[in-house]
């Protein structure tokens, strides 16, 4: 769920202990919803087929040593003390390690990389080695290029798992809370009862979720904390209660017992023993919205000594009740006083962990748009005051028949427990290994760190997947299909438009071609401002010469807009425009290279149009100054000079040749070289200049012909602003070259051109006005 409470997680100063515990207090609805409910359905998904509960209580006794160890060694150990301290600029997630990865190592597939992009205050790794690192594990990733797309399938398999986690999780949450109604009426009722009053809440759950979470975020808290305190305080009482000494279960000696004797059903049993951790990959993904302090006190203070707590006492009830009427679960043991209010606030609480992965699951699809890995959707900004809030309409009610479809389709807590066991194990190996390269790559410690750290964890973690995919038909299959499905999908369309890249790059044109335009070629230049709209950072796209061949007229101030994405979470509002002049002044020609984190949120057309208006002011000013200050005879590109527009300008001078920069990604910036550039080049040359230009600036003697030139320059920029201004699109058709593979045909000329048809088009993202609109066809042969 994307929550930002102030911005304390990016700031470096120290937080009060006032504030940090507020912090902690938030983040129990956001983060710990899902980890909370867990208790409700472990128990009963373990024993569900696999073991029995004996008289001798080696099997419950078994299982909750499981359960503590597992809550100890990964959320605990893994999570708290270690994986949280990998964060990217204050995020957290499986794009921010592999954020973290792609700007120490030469792995990233993103197109139109530029030196520019390395001054990002936000592209600086926060703990920058003294010396440069050239470890083995970097040498052998950046030469072998198969490695590049296997990093991005193993975030994309994270990604889906992730997605599938949003389907199951609000299903066996909601099923297992009002699965208590078991317990207050007859078995035949109760299967007709369950299945409807589940189906109803998940409606209502995703029919909410277009008002947005901050709405009713300030309740979450509450019952979350109230739902904490009621299972920590019915575990103490069925401690004391019925078996004082079930702490002595706690010792690692009871999962040796508890295997030797069940031995291979006890493994398989593993796969519902898991689900104690469902929910702890919040703890990372949603570290962005507080900070590392914050997490570590609710976690270690509250949450964890609260769920061993509320285990101990189901397995101190059960200890003492081997014969019970109803199955093992968690309402058996609740006192029947208590009964009803505990069943409503469980009911809270589950609505309140769905809420949390519903919302994760639109974060992580939008990161996974921005950065070309996931088909175009409308996504929605539900709080202008909460960054990071949004819906996205197709995904929510896809999600929501789907989950309704699982519920009545499977029925039953063991089904769901099998299929979201392996979702949650996936996700976590995945993090495990990015974690590895981050501590060999980004942290720089020795490879043996890295390796102990994969084993350890690792080798607990495949323990436990390893026992989930026996249960493949027992509901297992579900996360596995999903993933596979959306994983076609992301990988299509990321490959798909990497080719057009490629394609666009091979294709464009000359910028003599652009400046031969004129009246003597029959093309007009009329009223307006004209946004080209291209992922190319240099050169002119080829939809632009399609667009005047066809219609022999363009505007009199020409703009060629990028709007890319670099692998940072965020972009300093003052960093994101990157200007620079296309051919000589009077042409009135520019390039504005418009960039955004996988977190950002992209601007209306409405702000954007007049904040680029005004960013190309600033910049006709600015390279105005810099002309009077350098010699007249100093030689300059029509193309060479590029400045960040902002409360500080920083000027970019970059050669139109294959370059590398300080970390090694080489820029786009030639024609002739495509996507897979040298590894060896003369690095770029960045300078920064920081300018101020007077509102009045006072010109000596001579210098009134260029302040005339200027004051015309912002003024056919002003005119061409009220003239209006028309947003110039590609119109893609996509189609494999003749020799293509089979596969690749299905993949670009059926799969990528089904997505393109049927979802969101380029006008959409961008949120263009459709008056405004001009769309130039273009079949890309690739």
């Amino acid at each position: 769920m994307d929550l930002n409470f102030g911005k304390c997680c990016g700031s470096k100063k120290k937080e009060s202990w006032r504030s940090v515990l507020l912090l902690a207090y938030q983040s129990l609805g956001v983060v710990y919803g899902d980890l909370s409910i867990s208790p409700l359905y472990v128990f009963k998904s373990t024993f569900a087929e696999d073991i029995r509960h004996s008289e001798t209580n080696e099997e419950i006794y078994g299982v909750l040593s499981f359960v503590f160890w597992t809550l100890t060694l990964l959320p605990l150990l893994k999570y708290v003390f270690i994986v949280l301290r990998a964060d990217d600029n204050g995020e957290g997630g499986t794009f921010a390690l592999y954020s973290l990865i792609c700007r120490s190592v030469k792995v990233s597939l993103l197109p139109n990389r530029q030196a520019a992009d390395e001054a990002l205050s936000t592209y600086k790794l926060e703990h920058p080695p003294e010396k440069i690192h050239d470890s083995c594990v970097k040498r052998y990733l950046e030469k072998h290029k198969w490695l590049h797309t296997a990093l991005l399938i193993l975030v994309l398999l994270g990604t889906c798992m992730v997605i599938g986690d949003g389907l199951l999780t609000p299903a066996i949450s909601v099923f297992s809370a009002v699965s208590g109604l078991e317990m207050n009426m007859s078995k035949e009722h109760h299967q007709y009862a369950v299945i409807p009053i589940t189906c109803f809440i998940l409606v209502c759950l995703f029919a909410l979720q277009h008002f947005g979470t901050h709405r009713v975020g300030f309740v979450f808290a509450p019952i979350v904390l109230t739902w904490l305190l009621c299972i920590s305080g019915i575990g103490l009482y069925n401690i004391i209660q019925w078996n004082p000494h079930v702490y002595k279960a706690l010792s690692p000696k009871y999962m040796f017992m508890f295997l030797r004797k069940t031995r291979v059903s006890g493994w398989m049993s593993l796969g519902g023993i898991l689900l104690c951790i469902t929910g702890a990959e919040a703890m990372f993904a949603d570290l962005g919205h507080f900070n590392y302090a914050a997490i570590q006190i609710a976690f270690s203070f509250l949450v964890y000594p609260a769920l061993i707590l509320a285990y101990m006492g189901q397995a101190a009830y059960l200890s003492q009740h081997h014969n019970s009427a109803h199955a093992i679960g968690f309402y058996v043991s609740v006192p029947k006083c208590v009964h009803w209010p505990v069943l409503m606030i469980a009911i809270l609480a589950s609505v309140v962990g769905s809420q949390a992965i519903i919302s994760g699951t639109f974060s992580i699809i939008n990161q996974s748009q921005s950065l070309g890995c996931f088909p175009r959707v409308k996504v929605i900004h539900t709080s202008d005051k909460i960054h990071g809030q949004i819906y996205i309409p197709e995904i929510n009610w896809m999600l929501m028949v789907l989950c309704i479809a699982v519920t009545i389709g499977f029925r039953d807590v063991k089904h769901l427990g099998n299929a979201s066991g392996l979702a949650v194990m996936a996700v976590m190996l995945v993090t495990t290994c990015l974690m590895s390269l981050v501590i060999v790559l980004c942290w720089h410690k020795p490879p043996i760190i890295a390796l102990l750290f994969l084993l350890f964890f690792g080798s607990i973690e495949l323990l436990y997947f390893s026992a989930s995919l026996t249960k493949f038909r027992e509901g297992a299959w579900l996360p596995i299909l999903l993933s596979l499905f959306f994983m076609i999908i992301m990988f299509v369309w990321h490959y798909t438009t990497i080719k057009k890249y490629e394609f666009d790059l091979q294709n464009k044109v000359s910028l003599d071609w652009l400046l031969a335009l004129g009246p003597s070629l029959g093309i007009s230049r009329v009223p307006g401002i004209g946004l080209v709209f291209t992922d190319l950072t240099s050169g002119i796209p080829a939809n632009f010469s399609r667009f005047v061949t066809n219609l022999p007229a363009f505007h009199r101030v020409l703009v060629f807009v990028c709007v890319k994405s670099v692998p940072v979470p965020f972009v300093p509002a003052a960093e994101r425009y990157l200007v620079g002049r296309v051919g000589p002044v009077d042409h009135r020609s520019y390039r504005c290279i418009v960039r955004y984190g996988y977190r950002d949120v992209h601007q209306d057309v409405d702000s954007f149009e007049t904040e680029l208006v005004s960013k190309l002011a600033d910049f006709i000013r600015y390279d105005w100054h810099k002309r009077r200050q350098e010699e007249e005879d100093a030689p300059r590109s029509n193309e060479s000079r590029l400045a960040v527009i902002g409360t500080v300008a920083y000027e970019i001078e970059e050669n139109l040749q294959p370059e590398s920069v300080s970390i090694g990604f080489t820029t786009v910036e030639s024609m002739e070289e495509v996507i897979e550039m040298a590894e060896v080049a003369p690095k770029a040359t960045v300078r920064r200049v920081r300018f101020a230009v007077e509102e009045e600036d006072s010109y000596e003697e001579g210098e009134e012909a260029e302040e005339a030139e200027l004051r015309s320059e912002l003024s056919d920029l002003v005119a061409a602003q009220e003239a209006g201004t028309a947003f110039i699109l590609g119109h893609s058709h996509v189609k494999a070259k003749q020799g293509s593979s089979v596969m690749k045909r299905l993949a670009v000329n059926f799969g990528y051109n089904f997505l393109r048809r049927n979802c969101r088009g380029p006008d959409v993202a961008l949120k263009v006005p459709p008056v405004s609109l001009l769309e130039v066809g273009m079949v890309y042969v690739v």
